[in-house]
């Protein structure tokens, strides 16, 4: 073999997953990151630029330290939040979740990722762009592409392939030896679209449910983001990231309830123009955003894929489809993934095993510490992009306990359990949005059965296919029932 590893994709899941391979292993492996950008561009996402909301979670950066010995700072962690906070349509009713984080610079960040990867030891192809797999008995044995400049053939062989390409990959949709991962996402449900500015701005009025420089905001809006939501994140005191995400069947059926026909950017812009607070906006001056200042970009909101590995491969980050189902956000989950995947690799290299069974531990052990919320998420995704303005408005008021705020602040699924209270002005409420109450109540029960069930993951591949059956029926039963709302 050329390699011991290859990552085919060099963009936050990859060069983390390299690094963490490196970081656990007590041999001096040969890892190699290949990236279908020049190395100026590491872990460009589109020819727009590094498109992404920004925002991660403190205690995901402190696992980067924790785990694989890397701190960040300034300038890549570009401005500190104390949390997020997500408004009704109304602007009423807020909910504070997710605690401290930072808002990334992300063309700064993976500079410092390709350099923190090299003192580790990881080798870097600059400007390749993958599209196959090699394979051999069954497993598969590495790359083939080739460069972007010459399209000069490019082929390496390797024990272990991570595939970190992205939502669309190429190689996982045309994954050539048989295994459990899922190919391919359903566009329809799992994939929204979405877009950002990053402005710097004058102040106008003071309104800090548009502009907080302490907070990450989120607004839930059908009309104004039909099947996503829209946010406000800041990156200082006059400067933020700001943008939406849709899915397209919801954004048909609004604009067919509303007589409009707007599209994703049409709205972020209306967006940008209706907030009080962001007035005479412009792009930011300097090199830290070049290149980066607007684009749009496809992120699965779906479950991770139910199966990460086989025999000698694995996906992780928007490969995997990462990015929580509630939030779309995908860089907390790929951190942590990261960190379990680079160490599960490093002990099945060391064990000299590639074998889907050697890498099952990244399997199991991310959905038990982290992926097994996610099935819930969908859910309650798929379940709110069901109801109206006026329902999430009166729910978040009414139906939201402080035990619920609390569990979303922990990432953990809101049980709704103030709707059924033996309350009478509560019953008076229920009573009076029924079919919100109901539908509240039984998207709790149906993610309480399958956090169960995602918790009881099979050890070892020879119990997935049951577990997968169930895990599909319990979900499309769900489906079946929202299809109707």
């Amino acid at each position: 073999m050329d390699y011991d590893v290859i990552v085919a994709g060099g963009g936050m899941a990859g060069l983390i997953t390299a690094a963490s391979v490196a970081k656990h292993s007590n041999q001096n492996l040969d890892i190699l990151v290949v990236d279908r950008n020049l190395r100026p561009d590491a872990g460009k996402k589109t020819i727009n630029g590094w498109i992404c909301g920004d925002a991660v979670s403190k205690r995901s950066v402190d696992s980067i330290a924790e785990h694989i010995g890397i701190k960040y700072g300034k300038p890549e962690l570009e401005q500190p939040v104390k949390g997020v906070v997500a408004y009704s349509p109304n602007h009423e009713s807020k909910v504070l979740f997710d605690g401290e984080g930072y808002v990334l610079n992300r063309r700064i960040l993976p500079k410092r990722q390709v350099a923190d990867a090299e003192k580790l030891g990881v080798k870097f192809e600059f400007g390749v762009l993958l599209d196959s797999l090699q394979h051999e008995n069954g497993f598969v044995t590495g790359v083939e592409g080739a460069y972007v400049k010459d399209l000069k053939p490019f082929k390496k062989s390797s024990k272990i392939v991570i595939d970190s390409s992205g939502s669309a990959s190429k190689l996982r949709a045309n994954l050539p030896i048989e295994s459990f991962i899922q190919k391919e996402i359903d566009k329809e449900n799992d994939l929204e679209s979405t877009g950002r500015y990053i402005l710097e701005f004058e102040r106008g009025k003071e309104d800090d449910t548009y502009f907080d420089p302490d907070y990450a905001i989120i607004h839930l809006d059908q009309d104004l983001a039909p099947g996503g939501y829209a946010w406000v994140f800041p990156k200082g005191e006059n400067k933020v990231n700001i943008g939406l995400g849709v899915q397209h069947r919801w954004l048909v059926a609004r604009n067919r309830r509303m007589g409009k026909n707007d599209n994703l950017q049409s709205l972020i812009d209306q967006y940008i123009a209706a907030n009080p607070v962001i007035k005479k906006h412009r792009p930011p001056v300097g090199d830290a955003d070049a290149g980066n200042v607007t684009g749009n970009w496809q992120v699965p909101v779906r479950r991770q894929n139910d199966c990460l590995v086989a025999n000698g491969y694995i996906i992780i980050g928007d490969s995997a489809w990462m990015p929580r189902p509630i939030d779309a956000g995908g860089i907390g989950p790929t951190i942590m993934a990261s960190v379990i995947a680079g160490r599960t690799i490093a002990q099945a290299l060391e064990a000299g095993d590639s074998s889907q069974e050697a890498l099952w531990g990244y399997n199991l052990e991310y959905m038990k510490s982290y992926g097994y919320q996610m099935a819930s998420f969908e859910v309650l995704r798929r379940y709110l992009q069901t109801i109206s303005n006026e329902e999430i408005d009166f729910g978040m008021k009414h139906f939201l306990s402080q035990d619920d705020v609390d569990r979303i602040t922990e990432r953990e699924h809101p049980k709704f359990n103030k709707v059924k209270l033996f309350d009478p002005l509560m019953w008076l409420r229920i009573l009076s949005r029924f079919p919100l109450a109901s539908g509240l109540r039984y998207t709790a029960k149906k993610s309480e059965k399958l956090i169960e069930h995602s918790i009881m993951f099979p050890e070892t591949s020879k119990g997935f296919p049951e577990w997968h059956k169930v895990h599909t029926r319990e979900l499309d039963e769900a489906y079946e029932r929202f299809s109707k709302a």
